[in-house]
């Protein structure tokens, strides 16, 4: 670690402000805004080593905090456009049947919804939303430009909405077919 800096309890103490306040003001939420903080600092942690000098340390830091909060927009964003499919937790076998039951069905849905996309899409789907790589290790991974996931990713989301609100219609044409 840097002597310029000190040890990550420095930069803690000397930035913490700065990140929580940019972060509440962000996110309107102390709750939010503490994990992201927290997040934020952590990945600093992880990438002093790797900090070039090409700005201030504050400003440096504050991107991380900008990036760490984006990109959990994104994931709240995802998880909302895919409802319940990726937002219930492996139940426990002892748990209430009928969660894990709308568990199954959400599961399944979310994956006959993914075998319709083309593969390009899937993928994207999949390394994006689901493994939550960054968009440049998705690109790395999928050998394209950053540009190229960012659009896929956006049309396959689009696609991918569009499938489950049409198996949500059947779902409930067959539920008042059945109550009939």
């Amino acid at each position: 670690m840097s002597e310029d800096y000190g040890d990550i309890e420095d930069l803690y103490e000397r930035y913490f402000d700065d990140v929580y306040h940019y972060l509440l003001f962000f996110t309107n939420s102390k709750t939010e805004a503490e994990d992201l903080t927290h997040d934020t600092f952590v990945k600093v942690l992880k990438n002093l080593d790797n900090f070039n000098h090409k700005s201030s340390i504050k400003t440096w830091i504050l991107s991380i905090a900008k990036h760490t909060s984006i990109d959990h927009y994104r994931k709240k964003k995802f998880i909302s456009i895919l409802p319940g499919a990726l937002t219930n937790k492996e139940q426990s076998k002892y748990g209430n049947p009928q969660h894990e039951l709308e568990h199954h069905q959400n599961w399944e849905a979310l994956q006959k919804a993914l075998l319709l996309l083309k593969p390009d899409y899937r993928n994207v789907v999949i390394l994006r939303g689901l493994k939550e790589y960054s968009i440049k290790e998705t690109s790395e991974i999928l050998n394209w430009k950053e540009s190229k996931v960012k659009v896929n990713y956006h049309r396959a989301i689009q696609l991918l909405r569009k499938h489950l609100q049409m198996s949500e219609k059947g779902a409930e044409r067959f539920h008042e077919k059945e109550s009939r």
